[in-house]
């Protein structure tokens, strides 16, 4: 699954490496570490503008929330437990396979964490003392450092309760793609705990190497089955992880040094 990743990158840096057209310098949201469920997040997509008449899809850097609202929704209220939609049904489930025929976007991340409970804990679980498992956060990132593009898809609901022109009239949410985790050896592993992605967790946010941004931004691509094609995991040993302190594992916490790989695993958490 993707339930917290990390976004420092700047707009600026964020134009050049998705070839952005147009992003509004007011909608710039500060780097962040510790992206939750429910935070406004980074999207790129290709639609055309408002107010326009050039109809062309425009790529955009767009400001979402990240938990998607179904357009036919009655409510947002369960929108924290959409953050996300999963590669093998998006394209049959009711609240993602509108969005997936047509509203696709990229979520950019430096890396996402995802968390794994320790042997000796899970042991303890297993004798029937019931001890709460201490998990060992791990961050996962691709190895050469470039941007982690994550799949993902965005709508839009009208809050009916107020007018037109409030200004929180229109929400815009959107929900990552995670698929199965890869089980082939990460290209960098920790010295001690995992050395595949699966290891860690069964499920991954599905990335999307540069060869496919193009084809899963493009509006004009609305059938399924060919939508499908582009569901398929990166190739294997593009990834690296490391442990990181469970300082991430608490909302508030938010800074660069919660990127600090660690040499291993903290006491008690030990893989």
């Amino acid at each position: 699954m993707c339930g917290r990743y990390a976004a420092s990158r700047r707009p600026e840096d964020l134009a050049g490496i998705f070839e952005i057209e147009k992003w509004e310098p007011e909608e710039t949201l500060a780097p962040d570490y510790n992206v939750a469920p429910t935070k406004e997040v980074y999207a790129v997509l290709d639609r055309p503008l408002k107010d326009v008449d050039d109809r062309r899809p425009v790529r955009q850097l767009r400001k979402l929330k990240w938990g998607l609202v179904p357009s036919w929704s009655k409510t947002p209220e369960g929108a924290a437990r959409m953050i996300n939609a999963r590669a093998e049904t998006v394209h049959e489930k009711p609240s993602y396979k509108r969005a997936f025929s047509s509203r696709r976007c990229i979520i950019p991340a430096d890396g996402y964490y995802e968390w794994v409970t320790g042997q000796g804990e899970r042991d303890l679980e297993v004798e029937g003392k019931k001890k709460r498992p201490r998990k060992q956060p791990y961050f996962v990132l691709p190895a050469d450092g470039s941007v982690f593009a994550m799949a993902g898809l965005y709508e839009f609901w009208r809050d009916k309760t107020l007018p037109d022109d409030h200004p929180q009239a229109w929400w815009v949410t959107c929900s990552v793609i995670t698929t199965e985790a890869e089980t082939t050896p990460l290209a960098v592993a920790p010295a001690e705990g995992p050395h595949a992605l699966a290891d860690i967790h069964p499920r991954m946010p599905l990335m999307l190497t540069p060869d496919r941004w193009d084809a899963w931004l493009d509006p004009a691509r609305t059938d399924p089955e060919d939508l499908r094609s582009l569901l398929e995991p990166p190739p294997a040993g593009l990834m690296r992880a490391y442990p990181v302190s469970t300082a991430v594992s608490n909302v508030r916490n938010n800074g660069p040094e919660l990127l600090k790989e660690l040499e291993g695993p903290e006491e008690g958490t030990l893989f």
